[in-house]
């Protein structure tokens, strides 16, 4: 049950932002066993002022068509899981909206089980 944060600079289209929701939705159902209809996702849009990134890091030649991903996921995921999300990821999202793959920036933060809420004040996976 995958929270998904994503940040990027404002300006784009409905269409553009639908893609990276739609893209990182088909990339956990694949990797990470996502079950259906589990979408809980936000799309935050940043003006220039209040987007910061390095431009180099690490060899890295991003843009300001960066998207910052944070997903907050149980601690149940491997490491090939992990890296098969990132890769699949990348891929969906340089077809469609035609994201760079240098501009996809993702972290996953894990935690337990009894962290997760997911209504009427039930811990749902505890």
């Amino acid at each position: 049950m995958p929270l998904v944060h994503i940040s990027l600079r404002s300006g784009k289209s409905e269409t553009y932002r639908q893609a990276i929701f739609d893209g990182l939705y088909l990339a956990m159902r694949e990797t990470f066993s996502v079950p259906e209809d589990d979408q809980f996702m936000l799309i935050t849009e940043h003006d220039a002022a209040n987007f910061r990134y390095g431009a180099s890091y690490l060899g890295i030649d991003r843009s300001d068509d960066l998207v910052l991903i944070q997903l907050s996921a149980m601690n149940s995921r491997t490491s090939e899981q992990k890296k098969a999300f990132y890769q699949r990821v990348v891929d969906i999202l340089a077809e469609n909206p035609g994201i760079r793959s240098e501009d996809v920036f993702v972290n996953v933060l894990e935690g337990v089980k009894e962290n997760w809420s997911l209504g009427n004040g039930i811990a749902h996976y505890a």
